[in-house]
């Protein structure tokens, strides 16, 4: 057992934040966390003691969408709306991670970032090219950062060079699964299933996709309703379904098995219904909806009708892996909905979005991303020193973080009850 003396915050329910200035935390040497208190029970004062002073203790950051091998390409090309992008620079770029040694360069920049920015957990896209996703999770455990990674199926409407049979990424996602199991036991790098998106997956790839889900009990991950482009595409290659999110449905592959469904910026009411229905979680991109030009998540609509939202940054339709701004963006954004109802619907609370970008994305993790009892140690250490006045509460120090730090700011970053040091880059 340790205990940690520092100012704690954290958002247990998305409706306020847990404050204990100059609270205590234990932690487990099995890296749960054994409890919080406003003051050090008499049992535990035995245990060796760490004071972090008047820094703050937060949940680590969990990046619920993001695409590792467009790292290379955040802030460019961010005048072009999906499609567009997709095929003008997207998948170019993801067609370079078919060489190891570019591969290797690209992810091992990405991996520290995540450590840099704080996210110690994360849901990734990978690519098509089984080698390169392999050496990405090798990097992840190499780090100590808990992730989700997925090798992409995609096999119609795209570049020849960037497409894979049905059994090559059902295979593909069999081998990463063992492989993993062997690698990290623990579970802390684990695959995902994940179809890039329903214009480029054949029926077949899909099914084939959600059948192995199953068998293998994996989550899984996509997009969906990002554009209207998109919806109207998809209206045409499956006129049969009832709305984009039944194509999903209809091969295992939205809600059949733990399932996170980017965007939903413009989901219809028939869609909402299915996604409450079958406990999809919506990640919300406000950064990259923004970008490329898709529109806006109704984000408080849906969190009102009890729908599960994370946070995610997409990268590199987002411009920043920095999960401050993630939430900097998704309140704004509310605030947008706010005006265009002439007030009539709430805008994210600070606390809410903070839920968001942690305790919402830690459950797809398990007990994860705040600091109850039994929850894991995921945490980041800020020291805040030169934004922080005597007047300010510690919320108020937490909302200047929000809008005014940055990575320098997180003097300690923990996962699992590991303090993790600077992955090589």
């Amino acid at each position: 057992m340790k205990i940690y003396r520092a100012n704690l915050i954290d958002t247990p329910t998305k409706d306020a934040f847990r404050v204990l200035e100059h609270g205590y935390l234990a932690v487990e040497d099995n890296g749960t966390i054994h409890g919080i208190y406003a003051s050090l029970p008499d049992e535990l004062r035995m245990f060796p003691l760490e004071d972090l002073g008047d820094q703050m203790m937060i949940p680590g950051f969990c990046d619920m969408h993001v695409h590792a091998p467009q790292y290379r390409n955040m802030g460019l090309a961010l005048d072009l709306e999906l499609l567009p992008w997709l095929n003008t620079y997207t998948f170019p770029e993801e067609a370079k991670f078919s060489d190891p040694a570019y591969a290797e360069r690209i992810y091992r920049r990405f991996v520290h970032e995540l450590w840099m920015q704080g996210t110690m957990r994360s849901v990734v896209f990978a690519t098509v090219h089984y080698p390169a996703t392999r050496l990405l999770a090798d990097l992840f455990i190499e780090s100590g950062l808990s992730t989700m990674i997925g090798q992409v199926g995609m096999n119609r409407n795209c570049p020849e060079y960037l497409s894979n049979t049905t059994e090559q990424v059902v295979k593909g996602i069999a081998d990463l699964h063992n492989y993993l199991q062997q690698q990290s036991p623990d579970g802390r790098v684990r695959t995902i299933v994940t179809p890039r998106f329903v214009p480029t997956c054949s029926n077949d790839m899909l099914q084939a996709m959600g059948q192995v889900a199953k068998e293998l009990n994996l989550g899984v991950q996509s997009h969906l309703s990002e554009n209207k482009a998109e919806i109207a595409w998809v209206k045409e290659l499956e006129p049969t379904s009832t709305c984009y999110g039944d194509v999903y449905r209809q091969f295992g592959l939205f809600g059949q098995q733990p399932t996170l469904m980017a965007h939903c910026v413009h989901s219809s009411e028939d869609e909402l219904d299915l996604i409450q229905r079958n406990h999809v979680t919506i990640v919300h991109c406000p950064m990259s909806n923004m970008n490329i030009a898709s529109g806006m998540a109704p984000i408080r609509t849906y969190l009102d009708r009890g729908i599960e939202v994370a946070l995610g940054t997409d990268v590199a339709a987002g411009h920043n892996m920095s999960m401050l701004r993630a939430i900097q963006y998704a309140i704004q954004v509310s605030k947008y909905h706010y005006g265009e109802s002439a007030g009539q619907t709430r805008f994210l609370s600070q606390s809410e979005a903070f839920y968001l970008a942690t305790t919402a994305g830690g459950k797809y993790f398990g007990q994860v991303g705040c600091f109850n009892p039994g929850y894991e140690f995921d945490a980041l250490v800020i020291d805040d020193h030169y934004l922080n006045f005597d007047h300010y509460t510690l919320e108020e120090r937490l909302e200047r973080y929000f809008y005014l730090g940055d990575d320098r700011d997180i003097k300690r970053r923990f996962c699992r009850g590991k303090e993790l040091c600077e992955p090589q880059y």
